[in-house]
């Protein structure tokens, strides 16, 4: 269980393909206090911990994850956002974020809009009915709020502000438009979701 509020940005150093990807990120966590086993959030994508060095970890990538994911996530240079897992007594800072990838945007427009950068992210019609003004959502691993929802034929436009602060501690410092990203809905909206379709019709 994570919260949406990245603690580091990592970058990829290694991909390596003997099953499974394996990949190597460069941390600057304390990797001492971290068991192999454990579970840290990669641009929103929960994965294992399998092997660590002072300042880097490695995770095996499945193909199922990889084949739901934004495809440039996985190549050697990129950065991304990490969180390590929440513990009983943490602060919730953003929202209850899973580190299940519910689907893939694109970022279609980005604009100053007083301090902050107004990002607009298309994403298909299996993410539309999950996204809802100042609702929450995960993108990129990070807690943000839905400001604006326009539907479309391909699906759903949405907009999120991101502030100063939020783009120095993250890798929306370097947001381009066409950049893919991982979307994670509100786990509240996918149980919503769920009980809906199990009412019977009236």
């Amino acid at each position: 269980m994570f919260t949406g509020i990245v603690t580091d940005i990592g970058t990829v150093t290694r991909i390596e393909t003997p099953g499974d990807t394996r990949v190597t990120v460069e941390t600057a966590y304390d990797t001492g206090a971290i068991d192999l086993g454990a579970s840290v959030a990669c641009s929103g994508v929960c994965l294992t911990v399998v092997d660590k060095g002072p300042h880097w970890l490695a995770f095996d990538v499945s193909g199922e994850t990889i084949s739901r994911t934004a495809a440039e996530q996985w190549r050697e240079g990129r950065r991304l956002n990490l969180e390590r897992a929440l513990k009983l007594g943490d602060e919730l800072g953003g929202h209850i974020v899973t580190g299940h990838v519910d689907g893939i945007g694109t970022v279609v427009a980005l604009a100053e809009e007083g301090g902050s950068t107004r990002v607009t992210v298309s994403a298909g019609p299996e993410i539309a009915p999950y996204v809802a003004p100042k609702g929450s959502v995960t993108l990129d691993g990070i807690s943000l709020t839905v400001n604006s929802v326009e539907d479309t034929a391909e699906g759903v436009a949405f907009g999120v502000n991101i502030i100063p602060h939020t783009a120095e501690v993250t890798t929306f410092a370097d947001l381009n438009v066409g950049r893919q990203i991982n979307i994670e809905i509100d786990v509240l909206a996918r149980y919503l979701q769920r009980m809906r379709q199990l009412q019977p019709a009236m």
